[in-house]
């Protein structure tokens, strides 16, 4: 005989995954609350399945939060799996979730491929996941890493990507002094951009790209704070 609670979890179960589905999001969202709420490791699955449809950003964050109530030794390798989807939103929630839970044993699993990912918004959140979970000691080499896509993308990209580099700290700077000498004013202002920032946060990445865009169309003579 099936225990009556166990009847009861499994029917609860069932209506939770229905409501996931549901076409108002207004009920997806619930249900994601109650998920998280009740943290049934059984639906694990099932919330990072949704995690990489779900269209409403306020359903996915609460999806994200729902799976950071589960124990991180079930969801981390579930999400891990998921960074080899061919679906770039998949990949996407799957690293910001991993970036939310902190579990560092994921770090190996953002890529070279990920951080360089043809999709901006999945290279965005691979930056951000990667700079909340790189172990001390290998902080140089993202940042090498990082540093080898400056001048990519529109501003919000840039802005992204300075944000994320700046988050590590002085470790960047040879990484930018590498960006600097590039022959590619985009590269060169962007680099020089983010050097602005990462000594003074309060410049605003607008007013710092401005600045460097400035310094590069003085030339190189101009350098490091020669221009008057």
């Amino acid at each position: 005989m099936v225990p009556v609670n166990s009847t009861h979890r499994n029917s609860q179960d069932t209506r939770l995954l229905a409501a996931l589905g549901a076409a108002n999001s207004s009920t997806r969202l619930q249900a994601a609350l109650a998920v998280g709420t009740h943290a049934d490791p059984g639906l694990v699955d099932a919330l990072v399945a949704r995690c990489a449809i779900e269209p409403d950003f306020f359903v996915r964050d609460m999806l994200t939060w729902a799976l950071t109530r589960l124990p991180s030794k079930i969801t981390v390798p579930r999400l891990r799996a998921e960074l080899d989807s061919e679906r770039a939103q998949a990949r996407s929630q799957a690293l910001h979730t991993l970036s939310k839970i902190g579990d560092r044993s994921a770090y190996p699993a953002i890529t070279r491929s990920l951080l360089h990912d043809a999709d901006d918004e999945v290279a965005r959140t691979a930056w951000r996941a990667a700079v909340v979970l790189v172990p001390d000691g290998e902080q140089k080499g993202l940042a090498a890493e990082l540093a080898s896509q400056l001048g990519r993308g529109d501003r919000n990209v840039k802005l992204s990507l300075s944000r994320a580099l700046v988050a590590l700290g002085d470790v960047i700077e040879p990484a930018l002094r590498t960006g600097m000498a590039s022959d590619d004013p985009t590269v060169s202002a962007h680099a020089r951009a983010t050097k602005l920032l990462l000594h003074d946060p309060d410049v605003g990445f607008d007013a710092a790209v401005d600045e460097a865009k400035r310094i590069v169309a003085l030339g190189p003579e101009r350098d490091e704070g020669t221009a008057c």
